[in-house]
Formats: structure tokens, sequence, C-alpha cells
């Protein structure tokens, strides 16, 4: 498979946003969605979707992509996604990152099926993070960041291995809730999590 171009970019007037995020899907930790505008002749090799790179390369990416791209970052709660549901915590996300560049953009390429309900050109891609370069590097900044902060939130939580598992709801993840209980980090409006609070 080709990696992510640029061919997408080029129907759009500049600037041009890439927005991805992190974190749907783990029983605990926020939501994090990062908008990057890359520099094309200051682009560092190799971005791609961030599921498709190692740990060293993405870290080395996110750095090499904080010197040279415009970068926002917009995290929604455990609280907001308690709140809202999944979708909406991650809408909330998105425009949180874009508003985070502090410039008007000339498109907005998300990925996913939908963009949030915001008053920026903006349109969605499926799989955008495997067509746009832009959404690429969103994407490496977007987990990169998260799996940054489950690191920290496992040594303020220990026993539940979020520097491994990030709070997917893995045998380990699961076991530990079993044994530990949800802690204020854990999405209480997730099943598994749901299930252990009527338990009580």
């Amino acid at each position: 498979m080709t990696a992510p171009c640029f061919k997408i970019e080029k129907d759009y007037a500049a600037p041009i946003v890439g927005v991805d995020e992190a974190g749907r899907g783990p029983l605990a930790g926020p939501v994090v969605a990062a908008a990057v505008i890359l520099d094309r002749k200051h682009c560092p090799r190799g971005i791609d979707d961030s599921k498709k790179l190692c740990l060293e390369v993405r870290e080395s990416l996110y750095g090499k992509l904080q010197q040279v791209a415009r970068i926002g970052v917009g995290i929604a709660t455990v609280e907001e996604i308690d709140r809202y549901n999944i979708l909406w915590a991650t809408m909330l996300a998105m425009t949180r990152a874009v508003e985070a560049l502090g410039i008007e953009p000339g498109m907005v390429l998300v990925d996913g099926n939908r963009c949030p309900k915001w008053t920026y050109p903006s349109t969605a891609i499926i799989g955008g993070d495997a067509k746009s370069r832009s959404i690429a590097a969103a994407s490496i900044i977007a987990k990169v960041t998260r799996d940054r902060m489950m690191a920290q939130y496992c040594d303020e939580h220990p026993g539940y291995n979020w520097r491994s598992n990030k709070g997917y709801g893995t045998p380990d993840h699961r076991a530990a809730l079993d044994r530990l209980g949800p802690t204020p980090l854990h999405r209480r409006s997730f099943a598994p999590v749901k299930q252990h609070l009527l338990d009580l």
C-alpha cells in the first residue's frame, strides 16, 4: 500500500488542516484530537497512519512535527464523554484542536465519516489517515499525546497497566477492573464500567 500523500490537499485552498483523534474505544481516559498544518517544503519523511507505526517511529515523528508543523491539540475529558457520549465528545475535542491552532483554516480534512458542527470549510474522509498526509500527521500527534497521558495516569492509578494497554479493555485491564474497581478516569457510560458500578 502507498503511504499518505498530498493528493487530496491539492484540491483545496491553504491553510489546510488535517484532524484525527485517539482514544474513542478505551474504557478509561480522555479522547484526544490533533489538528496539524504541514509545511510541504519541510515535511518529515515516513509520516503514516499512526496505527501502522511502531512506538519508536511515532515518537521520532512526533518530535520532528513539533519543530516544523503548526499543531493544535484538543481534549475531551472523561466527564464530557459520559455527559455527551463518545461521538460528541470526540467532535468537541476536534473543535478544540482546530481552535488551538489560532488560525482560520482554508479547509479542514477530518478522518472519519462526519465533521463537527463548526463553521469551518471541511470534509470528512473515511480512512483519511491512510490517504492524507495532513491527517496522518494529526493521527501521530493525537496518539502520542494520549499515550503519554495514559502513562502518567498509570503512575497515579497503578494496577491497571495503562502504560501498556492505554485504557483499552484488554484482558489485563478488565481483570484489574474486577479486582480494584473503577477509578475516576474510567468512563462510566461504557458498558463494562457501568456494570461494575451496578454491582457495587
